[in-house]
């Protein structure tokens, strides 16, 4: 019965103030441009920006909105909105990521929170725009992207949070994937008193490093028009290294398990003679090798940045299409050159490293001190894709063995978790439905780390199901019941 009285407490919160009155909250540096009770089922994202996630719209509960703008610098101009449910709050903060260079609020993703009983709240980061030219003449914005904009936006949400509900969030998350793990990684390194619990998936923490990277993919397929990998040789190469290491896990069903086990040489599909749409030409072969093995330093052949795993070969075309992707692109001409004119082509994988590692960005975010954070009881959830094609997800796997070593008890406060088949962020062939902000809100509850997440695969209705395990266990059959069915396997 207690439990049952304290529940009704969190769901039904004493309100500190109507929607209306926080129009004038008052707090440094923060001014309120909005503060609107919003029905249910009433909420359309302004001018179309809500991106996926659109049938989750219409069936909002009510909340309060409220949208600011900060100012911590001069030159700042970040736009935040926190959204606050007006009935049944779980009493707790979930803080929402961005992906790419950000520019907008993500609304699909705040969504999903208050779908689920969280206050929540995201910002642009500080610019419009999905491109890095506002960079240009404005080191304070780019402060703003790298790191200050996640910050301020979170103490401004629990401070409203807080003077609406009459108590501040009892437990505060973030969650983010792709730029919105790095933006995790950097809370919990710069941070770490801002979240009870952060989710990171697969972080682009590495910036110095992945930009090489990606710039080498799209390099490796347009050295000149033969080493161009189309979109039906992809098809060739996927069906191969599913073919040599599908079984390998102990399960034939299309997913590698643990693709870091797959050695795959693309030579088995080089055409014997010429051309032909089963095969690849020894180009293309040479391309498909740089690919898996990644960006390396011209002169001492050091590995700069891993490739991509076998099995992700059908979101390639994400990675080497024509031009490269726009997060690397950008990042060498407006941070490291300064040169808006940059061509990718003139990328030196010799001295253009040593001037990027001598570049001073906030955006690696790759201190694998943790300390701070797991001892005042943080809980960090990473996962990645095994199938990513955006970001190797070997990134992931180094980082969490980095943070092994540097921080203590880290086994208490860091789990990484591995999604077969997945690819970035999302989609693919894997069992790429889950809830991981759940499984951080149990284990803070509990304090006990998960070792296995609940996950799906869906094509309308849930065509299979299986755990995701904690590093570096795997789920694997235990020989008897369907291979689609979760409980026949156990992560060992």
């Amino acid at each position: 019965m207690k439990l049952a009285i304290a529940f009704l407490v969190v769901a039904a919160p004493a309100m500190g103030a109507p929607c209306e009155s926080l129009s004038t909250f008052s707090q440094a540096h923060v001014s309120v441009t909005l503060a609107q009770s919003i029905g249910a089922k009433q909420f359309t994202p302004p001018n179309g920006r809500g991106g996926r996630g659109g049938g989750a719209f219409a069936n909002l509960p009510a909340f309060c909105r409220v949208a600011a703008t900060l100012t911590p610098s001069a030159d700042s101009n970040i736009q935040v909105e926190v959204w606050l449910p007006a009935v049944d709050w779980n009493g707790k903060l979930q803080a929402v990521g961005n992906g790419a260079w950000a520019g907008n609020i993500s609304y699909p993703a705040m969504a999903t929170a208050l779908l689920a009983g969280y206050a929540t709240v995201s910002t642009d980061t500080g610019h419009t725009g999905g491109n890095a030219n506002f960079i240009v003449g404005h080191p304070e914005k780019l402060l703003d992207f790298e790191e200050r904009a996640v910050h301020e936006m979170t103490v401004t949400a629990k401070a409203i949070a807080a003077a609406y509900y009459g108590n501040a969030p009892e437990r505060s998350y973030f969650n983010g994937c792709s730029t919105g793990g790095r933006q995790a990684l950097t809370e919990a390194q710069r941070y770490p008193l801002d979240f009870d619990a952060i989710v990171a998936g697969a972080p682009a923490n590495f910036a110095k490093r992945q930009t090489f990277g990606q710039i080498w993919l799209w390099q490796a397929t347009h050295k000149d028009e033969a080493s161009l990998i189309t979109p039906d040789k992809f098809v060739v190469l996927h069906k191969a290294a599913v073919a040599q290491c599908d079984a390998l896990d102990g399960v034939k069903d299309g997913v590698l398990e643990n693709p870091a086990r797959c050695k795959f040489d693309p030579k088995v599909v080089e055409c014997k003679n010429g051309d032909g749409p089963d095969c690849l030409t020894p180009a293309q072969v040479e391309a498909a090798r740089k690919i898996y093995a990644g960006a390396s330093h011209a002169k001492t052949h050091e590995l700069l940045y891993p490739g991509l795993e076998p099995g992700s070969e059908l979101g390639w075309n994400m990675s080497v299409a024509a031009r490269p992707v726009g997060y690397a692109e950008d990042f060498f001409k407006y941070i490291v050159f300064k040169d808006e004119t940059w061509n990718p082509n003139a990328l030196n994988y010799d001295v253009d490293v040593v001037t990027t590692d001598k570049t001073p960005t906030g955006l690696n975010a790759v201190d694998a001190n943790l300390n701070r954070f797991v001892e005042h009881g943080g809980k960090l959830l990473i996962f990645h894709g095994w199938s990513d094609p955006g970001i190797p997800p070997s990134n992931s796997v180094n980082y969490y063995q980095s943070v092994q070593k540097a921080t203590k008890n880290a086994r208490d406060g860091v789990r990484l978790f591995m999604v077969p088949g997945m690819n970035h962020c999302g989609g693919g062939d894997g069992t790429s439905v889950f809830d991981m902000v759940a499984a951080v809100d149990k284990w803070v509850a509990t304090k006990t780390p998960p070792t296995a997440i609940p996950a799906s695969k869906a094509d309308g209705t849930v065509v299979r199901t299986r755990p995701l395990c904690a590093y570096p266990t795997v789920a694997t059959y235990k020989g008897t019941g369907s291979t689609d069915e979760a409980a026949n396997f156990v992560c060992k």
